[in-house]
């Protein structure tokens, strides 16, 4: 099942995770490497196989993700 032309899930590729498409990188991962300080240059250079584009389709995924979720605040 394709949810944007570079990002896809597929049950048999790490147990349905989306991942950039042709590869077995994940979102998470991606986005991983973001927030521990990786820049996009970085990413790039040890990941050759990817292009920008699929750096900002990790992040719009993400986004798409976080903004679908609901917030239920509990009565402190």
């Amino acid at each position: 099942m394709t949810t944007t032309e570079r990002i896809t899930l597929d049950p048999s590729v790490l147990s349905g995770k989306p991942v950039i498409r042709g590869t077995r990188l994940s979102v998470e991962f991606i986005i991983g490497l973001m927030a521990d300080g990786w820049s996009e240059a970085d990413i790039l250079r040890n990941y050759p196989g990817l292009e920008r584009e699929d750096l900002a389709a990790c992040l719009a995924y993400a986004r798409d993700v976080l903004k679908s979720e609901r917030v239920f605040p509990s009565a402190a």
